[in-house]
């Protein structure tokens, strides 16, 4: 009960790649580099599992961008047409690769990251992975004249990818939508389809990823401009309840987000937020824990797990590890309360 786990991505060793600095180039090449990736995703699994972290993640060592690491190992993606494009509903640019053709995998993408951390951690463990909507949003398509019909094909791969995974030993499938946040009617007409595709037929644990972004300039700013509450999930989560996807992991801590809005969620697991990834400053053990505790006010505990807003890519390696203790305290002493 109350099983902590974290968003996504944690901070890189400096060795391996710049600090502080989202979609940071790699130090290394070549075999020194995949041995070196696989030396950081054995600190960040031994490093959730000294906070007391229950569902512990790869903290996306192996991958440069959190799109990237799946988008570039498919078919009928062109890395060398590059373009600039607003995304985000042009809250900030980027340069991403062009949709050339159909999108297919070339093998598997994730496989051996899950064997490496399924043979070197005894916790549960969880994967995290693009959702279709925000994948497509996050590169220029030049193929499909179709957001929808691209995000359904995306849709399919990833579920493939993520049967494969499964069979693995892989316990929590993640995919993460920060475009639910943004595209509401396209989230209605075909965002929740394609999550639902992207699911099908697993029997592992899956969960779906919605925040208000990595702690940048350009998402603070964003923030800004949201009013005094944020209520974009009271148009998301009704229709998440009905949908295949097991739990919603969202922003709270820190925020401006109606802690009642988790109750739109029927009987999905609520990954609530506790830790604010856009502050170096670090939670004390009873500010989670009063997170927690308000959450319990509207959901049951048996299907809230701990978790961070998002992912702490951008932050040091003491901020990030200083939260995650935190994190794993103030849900053990929420647990000490509810056993007496």
């Amino acid at each position: 009960m109350l099983d902590t786990t974290i968003a996504g991505s944690l901070p890189k060793p400096e060795w391996l790649a710049p600090p502080n600095t989202l979609w940071a180039p790699w130090r290394l090449e070549g075999r020194s580099l995949q041995e070196r990736k696989r030396d950081a995703v054995l600190l960040a699994l031994r490093e959730q599992e000294q906070a007391g972290i229950d569902i512990v993640a790869d903290g996306e060592q192996t991958r440069g961008h959190f799109v990237w690491g799946l988008v570039d190992q498919l078919d009928g993606i062109d890395f060398s047409r590059m373009i600039t494009i607003g995304i985000r509903a042009d809250r900030y640019k980027a340069t991403v690769p062009t949709v050339t053709g159909p999108v297919r995998r070339r093998g598997s993408i994730h496989g051996e990251d899950v064997r490496w951390a399924r043979a070197n951690t005894k916790q549960r463990l969880k994967l995290t992975m693009p959702g279709p909507m925000t994948i497509v949003d996050t590169i220029h398509d030049a193929h499909y004249g179709s957001r929808e019909r691209l995000a359904m094909d995306l849709a399919r791969l990833i579920n493939e990818e993520a049967r494969e995974l499964e069979a693995l030993g892989l316990d929590v499938l993640q995919l993460d939508e920060p475009a639910f946040n943004v595209y509401m009617d396209e989230v209605r007409d075909w965002g929740v389809a394609a999550l639902d595709r992207a699911v099908e037929g697993l029997r592992c644990r899956t969960a779906v990823h919605i925040c208000y972004g990595y702690g940048i300039k350009a998402n603070t700013d964003w923030k800004q401009t949201l009013g005094g509450e944020w209520r974009q999930y009271e148009q998301t989560f009704p229709l998440l309840a009905g949908s295949r996807i097991g739990g919603v992991s969202l922003e709270w801590a820190g925020s401006r987000v109606p802690i009642a809005l988790i109750g739109l969620l029927g009987n999905k697991d609520v990954l609530v937020g506790a830790v604010d990834v856009a502050t170096d400053r670090v939670e004390t053990p009873e500010e989670v824990a009063a997170v927690i505790r308000a959450a319990m006010q509207h959901v049951p505990p048996t299907r809230i797990f701990p978790c961070t807003n998002c992912g702490m890519v951008p932050l040091s390696r003491a901020v990030a590890r200083a939260k995650l203790q935190a994190l794993g305290a103030g849900a053990a002493l929420v647990r000490r309360e509810l056993a007496s």
